[in-house]
């Protein structure tokens, strides 16, 4: 389908939607329908998340609103729903947090920026807090609402040798997803970043393609990744995280009331979604360690900051990309200072 039949295919959908959606005021004696959809499994901290939101939705609206949901690209795809939620054909997503720089705020790139959180603490400080809605902010100018941020996890690092100091790293073939911030990050331990979709990257390290990658330890056992490699190091140097938007014509066209209880529901559903994260990860390392398959270590915190500082450098080198009030904003929300590195 090319990129114009696509484009009037969603917009017809959501002219036949609009009914029932953009104009909830006008629907008094039936529900409001939210579709909500993503790209990940039901049993994922994302899917379960997100199932919970449509209960506790319907519980404090008292059946005023019904969200639908569509887990794994039932509705589109990874690269197609942002320009359906931005046409108004559903009206909540999940994305992950890189898919926000291509629409043009960059500042979310952020994110991706090595050690620029050191634990949950530091990365919540940010996320639920004013930064973290500032950046939300800035997607509003796009036709979106951004009401909450979901954690994935602090990353690991794997290979086929030990992964214990930065030089450990150098010529290194290392799996990124497409991030100019993680193309950097590997190079200035001097590994060679290889972009590669996330569904080939199993078949890459078994053969030899890639020789390791970076991943939430969930990502890392579900993929069954640390059977084919060798070691892994419990590096927590970068995050991956979503966050949950809403078309904002929808949104704003919401009584005052359901507004209110939407956002309770979505508070709720970001509890749920960052303990079922944490719990999920912690859960993975530990069958990680108990198959023998990859031995698992835990870098010092010395041989931590020397990885830290070592990858620094990528923070001024994407300052002028990313925006420089942004890292600063997070600098001083995480008190992380940069003169002592």
């Amino acid at each position: 389908m090319t990129q114009i039949t696509r484009r009037q295919a969603l917009a017809t959908t959501a002219a036949l939607a609009a009914g029932a959606t953009l104009l909830p005021t006008a629907q008094a004696q039936s529900p409001i329908v939210i579709k909500f959809s993503h790209v990940v499994a039901t049993d994922t901290p994302k899917g379960k998340a997100a199932e919970f939101f449509a209960k506790r939705a319907a519980e404090l609206t008292k059946g005023k609103v019904k969200v639908e949901v569509y887990p794994n690209s039932q509705l589109y795809k990874d690269k197609e729903e942002m320009e359906a939620l931005q046409l108004g054909s559903v009206q909540m997503l999940a994305p992950s947090l890189s898919k926000f720089a291509p629409l043009g705020v960059k500042e979310f790139e952020a994110f991706d920026l090595p050690f620029i959180f050191d634990d949950y603490s530091d990365l919540h400080a940010v996320t639920q807090g004013p930064v973290g809605a500032k950046l939300l902010k800035k997607l509003e100018s796009r036709g979106i609402s951004g009401l909450a941020y979901w954690d994935n996890g602090f990353k690991v690092m794997s290979a086929n040798r030990p992964l214990h100091a930065p030089e450990d790293y150098k010529g290194l073939k290392m799996r990124i997803q497409s991030s100019k911030v993680l193309d950097a990050q590997m190079r200035a331990v001097g590994a060679l970043p290889q972009v590669l979709a996330f569904s080939e990257t199993y078949q890459a390290l078994q053969t030899g393609v890639v020789d390791g990658t970076e991943n939430p330890p969930s990502n890392l056992y579900t993929q069954k990744m640390y059977e084919v490699q060798k070691h892994v190091s419990v590096t927590n140097h970068g995050y991956l995280g979503y966050a949950v938007v809403v078309n904002k014509k929808f949104w704003d066209g919401l009584p005052a009331d359901i507004r209110t209880q939407l956002t309770q529901a979505m508070a709720d559903a970001t509890k749920v979604a960052n303990e079922d994260a944490l719990k999920d990860n912690q859960d993975a390392l530990a069958k990680v360690k108990a198959s023998g398959k990859s031995t698992v270590y835990e870098p010092s915190k010395g041989e931590r900051f020397l990885l830290k500082k070592a990858m620094f450098p990528v923070h001024k080198q994407m300052s002028s990309r990313i925006g420089e009030e942004t890292i600063k904003d997070i600098y001083k929300a995480t008190n992380f200072d940069p003169t002592k590195m």
